[in-house]
Order: structure tokens, then sequence, then C-alpha cells
């Protein structure tokens, strides 16, 4: 998958609360289909639909344990998202050093 195909599928994935809440859940460890299904008011097959969407972004990954299918959080994805972010964050960080100092210059009569 290509990084920007990534990145899109990274943000899809985290634009619903509930599979938000499941990654949540596995970053306190490996989890079933049951356990994550088991906080949410929905059936079974609607948590595997979010899983696959998460599985599709790479954000988790399945493994096979006897007779479990355990859940496991990726990181990778959310480093690179969270990368991403930086950029604008740092953005947004200069813009708000130039608006204190022309509200100082201001404040001081300088302009």
């Amino acid at each position: 998958m290509v990084a920007s195909d990534r990145l899109d599928a990274t943000f899809a994935a985290l634009a619903d609360p509930t599979r938000r809440a499941i990654l949540a859940r596995l970053a306190a460890g490996d989890a079933t289909v049951t356990e994550l299904a088991a906080p949410f008011a929905m059936s079974q097959p609607a948590v595997s639909k979010h899983l696959r969407v998460l599985e599709r972004a790479g954000l988790i990954s399945r493994g096979r344990d006897a007779q479990r299918r355990p859940c496991r959080l990726v990181a990778e994805p959310l480093k690179t998202a969270t990368d991403w972010l930086a950029d604008y964050r740092d953005y947004w960080e200069a813009s708000y050093q130039r608006l204190d100092a022309l509200l100082e210059d201001l404040q001081d009569g300088k302009t």
C-alpha cells in the first residue's frame, strides 16, 4: 500500500468512535473478538466488521492461539499519522507565536 493510501486508511479507520475504543482496549493488551465486543451494544458480526476495517488499515493484526484468534494493536500506522500531524502542529505553534508577538507589540503601543 502506498504511504498516502495507508495514511488515508488510518484516518478513515480512526474516524469511527467504536474503532477508536477498540484500539484503546488493544493498547492494554491482546483481546479476542468476544472480549472486544463485550462493552458495545452490537453483535459480534458488527464488531468483526470494525475489526476488518482496522486490519485493512494495518492498525491491528490477528494471530492464532489454539482455538483463539486474538487481535493485537499495530502501532506503526498511528506513529505515521502522528508524524504527519506534527507538521501542522508546528505550523500552528509558529502562528500562535507570531500572534502573541503582535499582541504584545499592540499592548506596548509599538504598532
